[in-house]
């Protein structure tokens, strides 16, 4: 017998993807990449020789569960140096990257039955998360011609005496929308008993009109989800963390015990590293990303998809493709299969996506100017071309 629980979770679509593309790939077929949300970039050689210098010192037991404080209080400094709030590492729990961060977040602060209040489209796990957790998700939709940023009176719209809270990502997977000071605040003076906000694209930024801000600069009952999988090129190293108010770190300290014990042990003293000794390597990779960011989004642009929300964040473009397709997950399935070419279907990011697709520039220039050629050599053996 299969729990409904698991038997109700959706498929993740874009590893589906992924791994028909595999599939593709064995059989000898050239596949371009650019569904993954994975940085291109090898990991920063000052974290591989932290690492390495952990393992051969030993560092390969067992950890405090809340991780070492080491990296705790590197990851206070962090937040002050960037943000000028005052984080103790009492605050901080390590974890094997962001997504058991969610789980113990989701576990702790839901009852069944409780809602908990997300945007549509969405960051494609979100809603397993709270589901899993006992929790309802409560959908916001957010619209290209809003910004694709909440509204605040639809928020306080959806609000019911059930109501745990409200999830923020930015900057946005999928969208790679920013959100502003402003907004951020608005979000933050919504009386909820807590704000959680994923902030696993901070530091892949490239406006040059508003700078990332965390939730934690506006309001203390909030929650923030983090790792280091993708400004440091670190998603196989599995490390994330979470910062919390003090009166939730035991119960969540709890949790982490019994599920995961504690995160590697070298993988944190890596993680010293990556904050303390990669300033010129992450800039680097900044200024690439936003090479390939500017050229995607004209190329797509040219092609007949539209993108009024530009994006200046993470390393997405969610292109509206509504001018191709009705059905984003076929059309994404037929690029695959015709032409080698992975892109994430905008229905995996909820019903909100649906006729987008994201497209990921986290691959090189050579192969995204190649991935794109193909596209439109496909759009118009196909007849598609603006053909809205």
């Amino acid at each position: 017998m299969i729990s409904k629980r698991a038997d109700e979770t959706k498929s993740f679509i874009v590893m589906d993807i992924l791994e028909r593309a595999k599939e593709l790939e064995k059989e000898g077929k050239d596949v371009i990449h650019l569904e993954l949300g994975e940085p291109d970039f090898n990991t920063p050689q000052p974290i591989i020789d932290a690492a390495i210098k952990a393992m051969t010192t030993g560092k390969t037991s067992y950890t405090h569960s809340m991780g070492i404080l080491e990296l705790r209080e590197a990851i206070s400094e962090h937040y002050y140096d960037k943000y000028k709030v005052n984080i103790t590492p009492d605050q901080i729990l390590v974890t094997s990257g962001s997504s058991p961060a969610m789980l113990i977040i989701f576990q702790t602060i839901l009852e069944q039955s409780d809602e908990f209040i997300l945007s549509n489209p969405y960051y494609s796990c979100y809603p397993n998360f709270i589901i899993g957790s006992g929790g309802t998700p409560i959908f916001v939709e957010i619209t290209e011609d809003e910004g694709f940023e909440y509204n605040v009176e639809k928020i306080k719209k959806s609000i019911t005496s059930k109501t745990q809270g409200l999830l923020i990502n930015s900057p946005s997977n999928p969208t790679g929308v920013i959100l502003t000071k402003k907004k951020l605040i608005e979000l933050s003076q919504i009386n909820l008993p807590y704000i959680i906000s994923d902030e696993i694209y901070h530091g892949l930024t490239y406006s040059e009109k508003e700078r990332e801000h965390s939730i934690l600069e506006f309001c203390d009952h909030a929650i923030v989800i983090n790792g280091f999988s993708k400004t440091y090129a670190m998603t196989g190293w599995r490390l994330g963390y979470l910062i919390a108010p003090k009166n939730l770190i035991r119960p969540l300290q709890r949790l982490q015990q019994n599920y995961f014990i504690s995160a590697n042990n070298f993988v944190q003293w890596a993680g010293i590293s990556a904050l303390k000794n990669t300033t010129l390597e992450v800039a680097e990779m900044k200024k690439t990303y936003n090479n390939r960011r500017l050229y995607m989004i004209g190329r797509l642009k040219e092609l007949g998809f539209t993108i009024k929300v530009e994006p200046e964040g993470a390393f997405y473009v969610f292109a509206n493709a509504k001018a191709f397709t009705s059905d984003s997950k076929q059309f994404a399935f037929s690029l695959l299969e015709n032409i080698y070419l992975g892109v994430a279907p905008g229905i995996d990011f909820g019903t909100g996506g649906e006729g987008y697709l994201r497209f990921s520039y986290a691959n090189s220039l050579d192969n995204i100017k190649k991935a794109l050629d193909r596209l439109e050599k496909f759009l118009k053996n196909n007849n598609l071309k603006r053909s809205l």
